[in-house]
């Protein structure tokens, strides 16, 4: 380490959403601040995960909207081309549009933005290789570590060395291929098989669970699975990948049951995997998991002293929305609060056609509790707002106290999901009862109206 030391009031090692939003704000107030980022400047998100995907996932709606024209009253043809440079321009176009903005606020906000690799030496203290060529050394009085996670590649024989794809790699498709196989049942892998399958891929999807989902409500989860069948995936589940090979372009994969699938592309959708092998942690004295996680306390302190980690890398929940409570956990916390990511209420939504949203606990958690419940439940079908654009599919169900009629929580299937989702939200932070959504006066036709219909079963028990 020959550079000279660079002292900053703050440094943040990865530019995530907790990263990013923290440099920007002290810098803002005058502090000294450092951020390296290594390339994907904006973070996860916006360049590889939430906002490409849902950039497409929006295409795949126009689809499924344009197939059922003809029940809306429009006149289209029965074969809904899709064009796959004019997808790939649409979402690079949104993805560039959001890089450029946050780069520009970086800038604007006063903070020496360092574009390069990042290795810690010492506390508080990383060499970086610049992206452009060179050293700098940089320590904070504080220092946040926020590097996220990458796609998960398992141990399959074959997987590897067969050149798969992963969540990241898939949006720089230049061809539709005519058929894919998805390995995984969670939310990126059930995303990418029902948009797939919108396109025209012939999509099956195969996972070691018994079910889709398996973090869900299973009866939603069922819900789902027959949802995304009807999309056109098949599903194989109970079944494990014993080998992958390829030949050309094409690939063979060999399943637990005997089955032998052929495929022109293969997806690995198997989780993620936190980005801190190569980091140096133990230098700093920071300690990390044995899943590789930096490990945090919960206030997001390290064991090292002045040392803080934020986002997917310190094993919160992988979600931008999280990230962004953590940043504000470690503005409260650097100020010399005590915030902490205790008994957070922290919602989810998984965008397929449809949405599927989740706040709180399933009926199955709520009763492992011991907690006496009520459920109620809506079919999508119900609402009037569904029924008039002739998008029915899907099922509400909520989880209701019988003993104080608080919500411990629901899971929404169906359009507007993921919007409807955050009203139940705040009924559950402001302690209200049940019946406060059942009588709220909610505007008609909306999807949110739904409420009124899904709490007021509760009262027909």
């Amino acid at each position: 380490m020959n550079a000279r030391v660079e002292d900053f009031d703050l440094l943040v090692v990865g530019g995530g959403k907790a990263g990013k939003t923290l440099a920007m704000d002290h810098a803002r107030s005058g502090r000294r601040v450092a951020m390296v980022e290594r390339a994907m400047i904006g973070g996860t998100c916006i360049n590889v995960a939430c906002i490409p995907t849902k950039a497409l996932v929006t295409s795949a709606r126009a689809v499924r909207t344009l197939e059922r024209g003809r029940s809306l009253g429009l006149v289209v043809d029965d074969d809904v081309p899709v064009d796959v440079d004019l997808l790939r321009q649409h979402k690079t176009g949104v993805v560039d549009g959001m890089v450029a903005a946050n780069l520009q606020q970086f800038l604007g906000s006063g903070m020496d933005f360092v574009l390069g690799e990042a290795l810690f030496v010492a506390e508080r203290t990383v060499e970086v290789a610049l992206a452009d060529g060179g050293t700098r050394v940089l320590r904070g009085a504080e220092t946040v570590v926020n590097t996220g996670t990458r796609p998960r590649v398992p141990d399959i024989p074959g997987l590897a060395e067969a050149g798969v794809l992963t969540s990241e790699t898939l949006l720089e498709l230049q061809t539709l291929p005519a058929r894919m196989t998805i390995i995984g049942a969670g939310p990126i892998g059930l995303e990418f098989a029902d948009m797939f399958a919108a396109f025209g891929t012939e999509v099956t999807l195969v996972a070691p669970a018994q079910r889709v989902l398996p973090r869900e409500d299973p009866e939603m989860a069922r819900a789902v699975h027959g949802m995304l069948q009807a999309g056109g995936v098949t599903l194989l589940l109970g079944r494990e990948v014993r080998s992958v090979s390829r030949d050309g372009g094409e690939f063979t994969l060999r399943l637990s049951d005997g089955t032998v699938l052929t495929s022109d592309a293969v997806l690995v959708a198997a989780g993620r995997t936190p980005v801190t092998e190569d980091l140096g942690l133990d230098r700093a004295g920071v300690a990390t998991t044995a899943e590789g996680f930096v490990a945090v306390d919960e206030y997001l302190a390290t064991t090292a002293p002045n040392t803080w980690a934020a986002g997917d890398v310190a094993g919160s929940p992988q979600f931008t929305h999280a990230s962004l409570d953590d940043y504000r956990i470690l503005k409260t916390n650097l100020a010399g609060g005590r915030r902490s990511t205790r008994d957070r209420l922290i919602p989810r939504t998984t965008f397929l056609s449809f949405d599927l949203a989740h706040v709180g606990l399933t009926e199955e958690e709520a009763r492992a509790a011991g907690r006496q419940v009520r459920i109620a439940r809506l079919p999508v079908a119900a609402i009037p707002r569904a029924r008039a654009g002739r998008d029915t599919g899907g099922l509400w169900k909520a989880v209701v106290d019988a003993g104080t009629d608080r919500i411990l929580g629901a899971t929404l299937l169906g359009d507007s999901a993921g919007e409807t989702i955050t009203t139940i939200q705040l009924a559950m932070l402001a302690d209200l009862p049940y019946t406060s959504l059942r009588d709220m006066i909610i505007t008609h036709p909306t999807m949110t109206e739904g409420l009124n219909l899904l709490f007021a079963t509760l009262s027909e028990d």
